[in-house]
C-alpha cells in the first residue's frame, strides 16, 4: 500500500491547519484572470479599468499585492 500527496496539497493542508488560510491567502486564478494580473503589472492596462476587474474579482488585488511582495 502506498500513499501519494502533492507538495502543493501538504503545503496547503498545512496552511489550513494552522489557520493560516485568511482571505488574503491569494486563490487559484483562472488562465484569463492570470492574463489580466499579467498585463496589468506590466503597466497595459490603465487604472481605471483595473479598478473595475477589482470590483468584479478582488482575488485579483490579493494576487498584484502578493506578487509585489504585500500581503
Amino acid at each position: 500500500m502506498s500513499i501519494h500527496f502533492t507538495v502543493s496539497g501538504l503545503t496547503r493542508n498545512l496552511i489550513h491547519s494552522l489557520g493560516l488560510d485568511h482571505e488574503w491567502w491569494p486563490k487559484a486564478l483562472t488562465p484569463e484572470q492570470k492574463l489580466l494580473v499579467e498585463c496589468y503589472l506590466a503597466g497595459q492596462i490603465p487604472e481605471s479599468a483595473w479598478n473595475d476587474y477589482v470590483f468584479e474579482m478582488p482575488e485579483l488585488e490579493r494576487h498584484v499585492n502578493a506578487r509585489r511582495g504585500r500581503h
